[in-house]
């Protein structure tokens, strides 16, 4: 009987470390895609700087060089803009990006952040568009530094209450 206890009462205890280290990972997983759209808007950026290519050529100069899911959305709204089939490119390159970006694990905000210059993209100066880019690149850098700044903090404590709230159990079912 007593080995059956001890047994239990590892499962119980591995069980919610586990729960603990599982946050500690899909809060680094955050910080890692948000780094990953800082990058992809650096390279629209650039495209649009260097390049002088309009957002639509962009997306299927970048499509190459990009990693799934974001190879795939970009060529599909490259694809899709040259069919002209009369939507613009910011409800191309939402709708499109927007199913890429649903399995991340992100926030909503995030995603909205990403997405903001694609309903700004009716400027023909590129200036302006270049503004919008950076302004999204922007919003994207603040809220990863900031979890970069917390991250240290929430993964100690998620590990550490995934520890003791398996502790607790056991004492609470032995």
């Amino acid at each position: 009987m007593g080995v059956i206890r001890f047994l239990g009462g590892c499962m119980i205890f591995s069980g919610c470390l586990g729960l603990g280290l599982w946050y500690r990972q899909q809060f680094g997983a955050r910080i890692k895609v948000l780094r990953c759209l800082e990058h992809i808007l650096e390279l629209l950026a650039s495209e649009v700087r260097y390049g002088r290519a309009a957002l639509p050529e962009c997306c299927s100069h970048l499509a190459a060089d990009l990693q799934e899911p974001f190879r795939e959305a970009f060529g599909e709204v490259g694809r899709r803009m040259e069919e002209n089939m009369g939507a613009s490119f910011g409800e191309v390159f939402r709708e499109e990006l927007g199913k890429a970006l649903a399995d991340l694990p992100l926030q909503e905000t995030d995603r909205e952040d990403f997405l903001r210059f694609a309903g700004q993209t009716g400027f023909s100066d590129s200036q302006m568009q270049l503004r919008a880019i950076e302004q999204s690149a922007q919003l994207l850098g603040a809220t990863r530094e900031r979890l970069e700044r917390e991250h240290g903090e929430k993964s100690r404590m998620a590990v550490g209450l995934g520890a003791m709230g398996g502790l607790l159990l056991i004492l609470v079912f032995l």
